[in-house]
């Protein structure tokens, strides 16, 4: 039931009907359970949390799953859901004012309106934004007509989508030199790599426990047109020792990865037969590459020269806060990567407006092993947090930082692998100053972690290690580890004995 027409007013209104804003919705309907709680979301259905487990002290499971708002309504009688879009928001008149024409004064706003998918090409047709693994599923459906797709963006979606495609050639562009970069370095790419084309179960051959120290040398292989990142590590030299993997160019399942390159120009059928140029065929093992024969719809032109015709292109590089709506005639303090700058209780820079999710840029000082990544997990934690802030302000108590802050810590699913990752788990932020330990088994699992001065800082953990909750404590209460070497990661050492 929405509220009546004209206006309204309610103590905590909330903007977003995505993780973020249903969280923070319904923590607000406890703690309050005689006020009014008024949900904005311009969607009809509403994104819940289900099946919700606690693994360790930071690393959590759930489902997310699209829900019709009738049944948050039913769940929390005291949410009110407002199907419209907001067109305004007055920050000093303490109002916002939505596309239906109704204004909803607020005593405590929050803005959850989370991210949008960051098109290579805004208004072409052919161009597909992706950006959670719904659209991702719904977009699987869509493939069905499609003969040859353009895949471009190397973060967690782009590789699930490149996994779960069949019988349809893939074109897949990537900035950097190995695929999935947001979550792994080269070596935890080339593990998973096989996957593309597993047919047969092959037998795990088990690789030497490595260390590396970072090269300098490695910075100066970045193309022009990819910005120099922050973020990541690069391996040493002699990474690929005893993982006798194929290159990324050979594998059969019809996917094809041209890598350090972004995409350039996108041309219509019509202009690209004007200008006479030459594309190229779906590339066979061996062989070389040859002129398409086959006229496509659209054509993709990448930066390193090559053009590509194709179905459709799918953009899954990343999202862009979705600020727009909230910043005519407010003040806001805007973050580096666009997003509403918050502090420690998620309030921005406006008295009385707080942001959580994809929409917020998190500016408190850090832990030094906690970074913010737009994901699932990262919105529920803060739409959870914002409300606690909302009602400890409400009531005038003050509040800690929430512990999920204290280690960024995410579980998620590649290519069927259970996939960790705790604390600065690609080095970020720690210069050169730090080294790696591997352990690798082929088709079975693949153990990170990132090391500096003896302590443990970071852990990328794929397949079932069982390893989680160990690493977890030994990045959290920053032991020096010096002493154990490269035992650390000896297989045959329960090292769970040692640190339980």
């Amino acid at each position: 039931m929405a509220a009546g027409p004209g206006n309204a007013r309610s103590r905590f209104v909330v903007v977003g009907g995505g993780i973020a804003g249903v969280t923070c919705a319904e923590k607000l309907a406890v703690d309050f359970p005689s006020e009014d709680i008024f949900l904005v979301t311009a969607s009809p259905v509403i994104k819940a949390v289900t099946n919700f487990k606690q693994v360790s002290k930071t690393l959590e499971e759930f489902d997310v799953e699209e829900q019709p708002s009738s049944l948050l309504e039913q769940r929390y009688p005291n949410i009110k859901v407002i199907h419209s879009a907001v067109n305004q928001l007055k920050s000093d008149e303490h109002k916002i004012f939505t596309e239906d024409g109704r204004e909803y004064t607020y005593e405590k706003l929050c803005l959850c309106a989370g991210a949008k998918p960051k098109l290579i090409f805004e208004g072409s047709p052919y161009v597909l934004g992706i950006r959670d693994t719904d659209s991702a599923q719904a977009f699987q459906k869509n493939l069905a007509q499609a003969e040859r797709i353009v895949v471009v963006g190397n973060g967690g979606i782009a590789l699930e989508l490149v996994y779960e495609i069949e019988g349809c050639e893939v074109i897949w562009a990537i900035k950097d030199k190995a695929i999935g970069n947001t979550f792994f370095d080269a070596g935890a790419a080339e593990f998973l790599i096989p996957k593309l084309t597993a047919e047969k179960q092959e037998t795990p051959i088990e690789c030497k426990r490595t260390k590396y120290t970072m090269e300098g040398s490695e910075k100066k292989e970045r193309p022009a047109a990819a910005p120099s990142d922050k973020l990541g590590s690069a391996l040493g030299p002699d990474w690929h020792e005893g993982l006798q993997l194929k290159g990324t160019k050979e594998f059969s399942h019809k996917v094809h990865i041209e890598i350090l390159c972004e995409v350039k120009k996108i041309h219509s059928q019509q202009e690209f037969l004007q200008q006479q140029q030459t594309s190229l065929a779906f590339p066979k093992e061996g062989k070389n590459v040859e002129p398409d024969e086959v006229l496509w719809p659209v054509y993709v032109e990448l930066t390193n020269g090559k053009i590509y015709g194709c179905n459709f292109i799918v953009s899954a590089t990343g999202v862009v806060p979705n600020v727009k709506p909230f910043l005519d005639s407010n003040n806001f303090a805007i973050g580096e990567d666009g997003g509403l700058e918050v502090d420690e209780h998620m309030h921005t820079s406006l008295p009385d407006i707080y942001a959580a999710g994809d929409i917020c840029t998190a500016a408190w000082k850090h832990s030094p092993v906690w970074h913010q990544m737009r994901l699932w997990t990262q919105a529920r934690q803060m739409g959870w947090y914002a409300a606690k802030c909302m009602a400890a302000d409400a009531s005038g108590e003050s509040i800690d930082l929430d512990f999920s802050f204290e280690l960024f810590a995410h579980v998620t699913k590649f290519f069927n692998y259970k996939v960790v990752v705790l604390g600065k788990f690609n080095a970020q932020g720690l210069g050169l100053d730090h080294e790696l330990m591997l352990r690798c088994t082929k088709g079975q699992e693949y153990v990170k972690v990132v090391m500096q001065n003896g302590r443990m800082m970071g852990a990328v953990l794929i397949g079932e290690t069982d390893l989680e909750e160990t690493f977890e404590n030994l990045i959290l209460n920053q032991m020096d580890l010096s002493s154990y070497g490269e035992d650390l990661l000896n297989p045959d050492i329960d090292i769970e004995d040692y640190f339980d």
